[in-house]
């Protein structure tokens, strides 16, 4: 990685130092914390590194001889009138409040390096825009709202921060779109963020949502509404057209992706392990969307009984089942959500087989459940009740089957402590600010996307059960989309069966 020269810390550029009139002054600061760079900086002029920015006559060579760079503002195709009508949406249901939503900054990774940066989700749903430090002001008028969006301005050449700021000169990042491109690529207004300070003091209580800078919320007495989160939550649960097929694209690249992780199991088991599993599927997820929507899981043999194993730093047994929990972002930052469990052999054993017939018909009793007018809950009970019977014939319950299910009893999810569906959208767990009543309390709706994702999970080092059935995991999930007269599997390219996985891996 190259040395940044840059004086400037990665910060917003055109944020004033000062508080704005009429806002509270800032907290005095106990310790200034040091501005994280590169190099260390001298005390005073070294003439062998002279700083480029403070020359004229550099600043003055470097400002010419630039023919104009790409600076188109990328979006995805109906993107911009997508984030339009959910700014209608948003708009009749806070009529007469004033509404922020921040994009917000990539997160440090070390010192003065950080990760790629993937906006807030509700920034992106009411702009399609991704822009860091963007900044959405909804400023009421008579019939709604007046959308402002507020973004950094690039440096440019003629700009001494062309080519001594890593965070927005383009000699560092490349062509930037500027404030007129991002105006015609949106439809919306956009003005420079140096003019948020001035934006913001004229407006009257606020709601704010997103990772607005802290200098910023202080300077104007801002906090986070949980209101206005918790309406967005329940706005994004019912997607519209535009979101359903950005969800298909997300699930068919997503199911593409299984495929180029099936092809290397002989690499992964000769070596590679499962971070070469994790790493194929990854690649493809950023080859064709965004990147993955979630930390990508591989578990071999034992692994796959943790949840959340990713870590994927073990091996690949032939004789294990390998769980692939995976996901692709699209480009617009919706994701897809599947699992599956293969034999890396291309069989499952007898042991193997049985338990994931038992998940599969656990899975297809909550599958069945999905339907509009029906309880959130039902295809988690369906589920669980499945589950919990084919765990009793195998005499892995201490009580009989009722107890297990009853409230006080719940015996069964020794082996499948987590939920078994959630919605999707923006979020791999979408939507989850939303009250409790319009989530797992309300009833499915048309335009809803879930998750039905069932499992056992057999660790290694549980007592209670047989060895042929110690460390054996399996999940399997599928997205869905909630129809007008029942529900689509989006997921449907993969099978659910034994036999069906099988065929599919030799194919």
């Amino acid at each position: 990685m190259t040395d940044d020269p840059s004086t400037h810390p990665r910060t917003t550029p055109e944020t004033p130092a000062t508080p704005a009139t009429g806002g509270p002054a800032p907290a005095p600061q106990s310790a200034p914390q040091p501005t994280p760079r590169s190099v260390p900086r001298s005390a005073g002029q070294d003439p062998r590194m002279p700083r480029l920015a403070e020359l004229a006559s550099f600043a003055a060579f470097m400002a010419e001889g630039w023919d104009l760079p790409d600076r188109a503002a990328r979006t995805v195709p109906g993107a911009a009138d997508a984030a339009a009508h959910h700014r209608a949406r948003l708009s009749a249901a806070h009529p007469g409040q004033p509404v922020v939503v921040a994009a917000g900054e990539a997160p440090v990774r070390s010192n003065d390096t950080r990760y790629d940066f993937r906006p807030d989700s509700d920034f992106s749903w009411l702009t399609g825009c991704g822009e860091e430090h963007g900044v959405l002001v909804m400023r009421p008028v008579p019939g709604g709202h007046e959308a402002t969006l507020h973004l950094p301005e690039p440096a440019r050449p003629g700009d001494p921060r062309f080519f001594a700021d890593a965070a927005y000169g383009e000699l560092w990042v490349g062509g930037a779109p500027g404030l007129d491109d991002w105006r015609d690529a949106l439809g919306l207004e956009v003005r420079p963020l140096g003019e948020l300070d001035t934006a913001l003091a004229g407006l009257a209580k606020p709601l704010l949502t997103g990772p607005l800078d802290p200098d910023t919320a202080h300077r104007h007495g801002l906090g986070p509404s949980d209101g206005l989160g918790r309406t967005l939550s329940e706005l994004r649960m019912i997607k519209d057209a535009w979101e359903i097929d950005q969800l298909r694209q997300a699930v068919d690249r997503t199911v593409e992706g299984f495929a180029a992780v099936v092809r290397e199991f002989p690499a992964a088991v000769a070596g590679g392990g499962e971070r070469w599993l994790q790493g194929t599927f990854d690649r493809y997820a950023r080859t064709h969307g965004n990147g993955p929507g979630y930390a990508s899981i591989v578990g071999s043999g034992g692994h796959a009984a943790t949840l959340h194993w990713v870590r994927c730093d073990g091996a690949v047994a032939e004789d294990k089942p390998v769980l692939l929990d995976l996901g692709v972002e699209t480009n617009s930052y919706y994701t897809a959500d599947v699992t599956r469990t293969f034999p890396a052999s291309g069989r499952f054993s007898p042991a193997q087989r049985a338990v994931h017939d038992l998940v599969e018909r656990a899975h297809r009793a909550g599958l069945a459940a999905v339907r509009p007018g029906r309880d959130f809950a039902d295809f988690h009970t369906a589920a669980m009740e499945v589950v919990a019977r084919g765990l009793a014939d195998w005499g892995l319950l201490p009580v009989s089957v009722d107890e297990a299910l009853s409230p006080q009893g719940q015996h069964h999810r020794r082996y499948l402590v987590c939920g078994i569906g959630h919605h999707l959208g923006l979020d791999v767990h979408d939507c989850a600010r939303a009250d409790y009543a319009a989530y797992q309390g309300a009833r499915m709706t048309p335009g809803m996307v879930l998750t039905v994702e069932p499992g056992l999970y057999f660790h290694e080092h549980d007592r209670t059960l047989p060895p042929e059935l110690r460390g054996i995991g399996v999940r399997i999930e599928d997205d869905v989309l909630v129809t007008e007269d029942g529900m689509e599997v989006l997921s449907a390219e993969l099978p659910l069966d034994a036999a069906g996985l099988e065929r599919w891996m030799a194919r």
